[in-house]
């Protein structure tokens, strides 16, 4: 092995562990939301069932919404939850829940889109300014192939997960 050939190699090895190393180190950061914006007087939380008025109902997606959002909130914040009017109060419902095309190959559908709205009603029982009204909107991608309750199957828990992920962002943080 020559000098030229043996220091370039060794650079790459270098460069390789020192990737991995950082890949590493990213991998065991984590960001977390934790009480970000949540004023010390706040101690409770009411969240409300997500009720679902879209015209075409999934039967599953309110109730995993609602039961995913309050575990989100209790893992995630030093709230508890309550059944009585609590300092924070969280409602809302499915107002859209429809499909859309949105690739075409060779003449035929490619893909389709599931949409999915949310719209949340905040109340901050302690600073009624802070109140609010929002609509969530989420596209989630799927094979034309697929019919859309094998669509929903598929797609039904990243489908909850990222709504929830959105609503609980759009409380929880003053972004």
């Amino acid at each position: 092995m020559t000098l030229k050939t043996y220091k370039p190699r060794r650079i790459l090895v270098q460069i390789v562990l020192f990737l991995g190393f950082l890949v590493s180190i990213q991998g065991t950061c984590r960001y977390s939301l934790n009480d970000a914006s949540i004023p010390p007087n706040i101690k409770t939380v009411r969240v409300f069932f997500i009720e679902n008025k879209a015209r075409y109902i999934n039967p599953q997606l309110g109730p995993k919404l609602t039961d995913k959002l309050k575990q989100k909130i209790i893992n995630q914040t030093r709230l508890s939850q309550t059944n009585d009017e609590g300092d924070y109060e969280i409602s809302g419902y499915i107002s859209d829940y429809s499909v859309n095309t949105s690739g075409i190959s060779d003449k035929q559908v490619a893909s389709n889109n599931l949409n999915v709205t949310i719209h949340i009603i905040f109340k901050n029982r302690k600073e009624e300014k802070k109140d609010f009204e929002a609509d969530i909107t989420r596209s989630f991608p799927f094979n034309a192939q697929l019919s859309l309750s094998q669509a929903e199957s598929e797609l039904n828990e990243q489908m909850v997960t990222n709504l929830v992920d959105e609503i609980f962002t759009r409380i929880f943080s003053n972004w």
